[in-house]
Order: structure tokens, then C-alpha cells, then sequence
């Protein structure tokens, strides 16, 4: 407990610290930072998401200096804007307590709660000092830390894709219907912050599932599911009332929210979101590379059939796989759904989800390349430093 309090509190330190920072948007709050503070100064001020008499009074001063204009058109009356309210409902008590300023610092916290996780799963995969050691390398990235201010839903979708994770694999270990239901509403709670979530948490709803049957726990696999399937059936039906459709995109009347680049753009994605100087994951954070070798690793794993020789290698292969599997699923969307690249630093925040598994993930390849992972972490750090320094002066 002592370990995961300091980690945390370095991680928060770390983020605090970017308060303030521009990052080349050009303001303090980019236009979706403001209409996510919008919908949080609506449900704060008036309990309602219709932001009709916000944009009339100009809330938007409080934060954000040019005009905001609503990005999507009446609803049944009403003024609502996807991506949804969600992440704002999450962020509204911070809001009324201390304005935007308080909501970057409850996101930095939740952030810093990310990679504390992801060191408890590092933990699942390798043992001391290599799990911490990955998880304060990833959390302290810049891909990270550029982001852990940032009021959007990516990193406190990946810190709940983490806690659902670690819980999913609770389960598998020793399995009891209260972990099952934490596991199912951690799920359950994702696609309301950000419907690009639905993928990997389906692949945490799915594991759950496996594991609950595998150890012939079928009504608390069941109770789960219903806890996920009710929540998906609310999603839609408030949606439909709310936005006219199935998803918040269609209050804006785009029946695609994904954007219309074809399918040779989403294609050649793959390199940018690895590569690419304003989105390449690996340029952003290089110890990710150490993914790969854990992938590598799994591999070589399950080929030379390791678990019968190693008992305790199940353990390790069916943790490695379910991360593998969230962490793949994320990529997925990003270089597939996302509607575009573009934006004002690392724009590939679609990808900002994976970190906190990614991070857990690295733990296995550090081990296994203890002085290549060294020098990937030095480089990470360095790129951190510049990164606030660029940012501050």
C-alpha cells in the first residue's frame, strides 16, 4: 500500500506540474476541452445536458477566450452535443468545486491511479523491481504526462480499462461474485465516457465471461453480463431521447461518426500511429517497444508450450494475452475509427487508452531486455524533460 501511495503521489506531482501548458494548442482549453466543460458547467449550474442557456449567457468566457459555437444543431428542442455527457457527468463535482482548474486535476489524479494499476498488473507478469519500474516509466512518458491534464475521456478510460483488467483477472485467480460486479461495472461505465471504449471493454466483458464459466460460476457470470448488457441498453435508449439516434453523434446529424477517410487512409494509419513525429506512439513514448517483446515473448511462450513445464506460466500467458488483446483492440480503433490524426500535439489521443496496459505489458520485455530497456527508458525520460521545458518557456 506504502509502494502504490508514493507511486501515485509522483505521478500526481508529475502531472500537476503541466498545468498551464499550451502544447501548441494555442489557449489553455481547445475547443473540446470547452464543450466538455460546457455540458459540466450545464449539469452543474442547471442538472440538465441542454446547453441552450449557456451558450446564450457565454459560459464559455470562464475558460476559454474566442467564442465557442455549438457543434451541432436542436435536438427535439433541446441544444445537446456529442460525444455525449458522460465524461462530463464524471468531471462535474470537480467542476463545481474549483472550475476547470479542479477538473484537470481530478483527471490528473485519476490518471496517476492508471499507472498504479498498471504496475499491479505489471506485477501479475514479472515480479519487483521490474513491474514498478515500467509502470513509472510509462506513466511518466510524454505521451503521458502531455496528456494527463487534458480534459478529454482517453486516460480515465484507461485507467478504468485497468482497474477492469486487474479485477478480470482477480476473477480468473480466485474467483467471487463482488470482484465479478466490480469487474462488470468498471465495463459497464466505459462507453458512456467515450464510445471509442466499446471495443476493449467488449474484450474485458468477454474474458470475464470465459473465466466465470471455465470455473463453473455461470450465475455470477450471468449477474456480470447483465450489469454490462443493462448498461448498454440504458446507453442506447437515452441516446436515442437525447441525441435522436443511437450514438451522441447523431445530434450533429453524421450517421458516421468515424469520420470519411477511405479505407486505404485507415490503412496507412497502422505507421503513423506508431511512427508518425505528431502521433507515433513509439516516438512518444520509445519504451513501448518493450510491448513487442512481450508480444514476442507470448508467442514463444504458447509455441514451446512453456505452461507444461512451468505451471505458474498460465498465469503469465493468460494475463499477457488479455492485456494483448485490450492494448490490440485500442490500436484498432484508433487506426481504424478514428475519424483523423490531426490535431495540435500527439494526435493520436485515440491511442491514450492503451498506456496504462501497454505500461503493464512493457514490464515483461524490460526483464527479458534488461539494458535495452534502460536505454529506451532514458530516452523516454529525456523526452519527458524536453517536453515540459518546451511546453514552460
Amino acid at each position: 500500500m506504502r509502494r502504490s501511495a508514493a507511486l501515485w503521489l509522483v505521478f500526481f506531482a508529475a502531472y500537476a506540474a503541466t498545468l498551464g501548458l499550451h502544447l501548441g494548442a494555442g489557449a489553455r482549453y481547445s475547443n473540446d476541452e470547452s464543450h466538455v466543460l460546457m455540458v459540466a458547467q450545464s449539469i452543474v449550474s442547471d442538472g440538465d445536458v441542454d446547453l441552450r442557456d449557456e451558450y446564450a449567457g457565454h459560459a464559455w468566457t470562464k475558460w476559454h477566450g474566442a467564442p465557442l459555437r455549438p457543434s451541432a444543431g436542436l435536438t427535439n428542442g433541446r441544444l445537446v452535443e456529442p460525444p455525449g455527457f458522460g465524461f462530463s457527468l464524471l468531471v462535474a463535482p470537480a467542476y463545481a468545486l474549483g472550475g476547470a482548474v479542479a477538473v484537470e486535476l481530478f483527471i490528473a489524479a485519476l490518471v496517476a491511479l492508471g499507472f498504479v494499476l498498471a504496475a499491479a498488473l505489471a506485477r501479475v507478469l514479472v515480479p519487483e523491481p521490474w513491474a514498478t519500474r515500467a509502470a513509472l516509466v510509462g506513466g511518466l512518458s510524454p505521451a503521458a504526462v502531455g496528456a494527463s491534464t487534458t480534459i478529454g475521456p482517453e486516460l480515465a478510460g484507461g485507467t478504468l480499462l485497468a482497474g477492469a483488467a486487474l479485477l478480470a483477472l482477480r476473477v480468473r485467480e480466485w474467483p467471487r461474485v463482488p470482484t465479478a460486479l466490480g469487474t462488470a461495472v468498471l465495463i459497464a461505465a466505459l462507453p458512456w465516457l467515450a464510445l471509442k471504449l466499446v471495443l476493449p471493454a467488449a474484450v474485458v466483458a468477454l474474458s470475464l465471461w470465459w473465466w466465470l464459466r471455465r470455473r463453473n460460476l455461470g450465475v455470477a457470470g450471468f449477474t456480470a453480463l447483465e450489469v454490462v448488457l443493462t448498461s448498454g441498453v440504458v446507453f442506447i435508449t437515452v441516446n436515442d431521447r437525447l441525441f435522436g439516434g443511437l450514438t451522441p453523434y447523431a445530434a450533429n446529424g453524421d450517421a458516421d461518426p468515424l469520420g470519411h477517410a477511405s479505407v486505404l487512409d485507415r490503412v496507412t494509419r497502422v505507421a503513423g500511429v506508431l511512427v508518425d513525429p505528431w502521433s507515433g506512439v513509439l516516438l512518444w513514448a520509445p519504451f513501448g517497444v518493450l510491448a513487442f517483446v512481450a508480444v514476442w515473448l507470448l508467442v514463444r511462450s504458447y509455441r514451446e508450450r512453456l505452461s507444461v513445464l512451468v505451471p505458474d506460466q498460465v498465469d503469465v500467458e493468460s494475463s499477457a494475452l488479455l492485456l494483448v488483446l485490450v492494448c490490440g483492440a485500442i490500436f484498432l480503433v484508433a487506426v481504424v475509427a478514428s475519424p483523423s490524426l490531426d490535431g495540435p500535439w500527439y494526435a493520436a489521443r485515440d491511442a491514450l487508452p492503451a498506456l496504462p496496459c501497454g505500461a503493464a505489458l512493457c514490464a515483461w520485455g524490460y526483464r527479458r531486455l534488461p539494458r535495452i530497456g534502460n536505454a529506451l527508458a532514458l530516452v523516454t525520460l529525456v523526452g519527458t524533460v524536453a517536453l515540459l521545458v518546451a511546453g514552460r518557456f
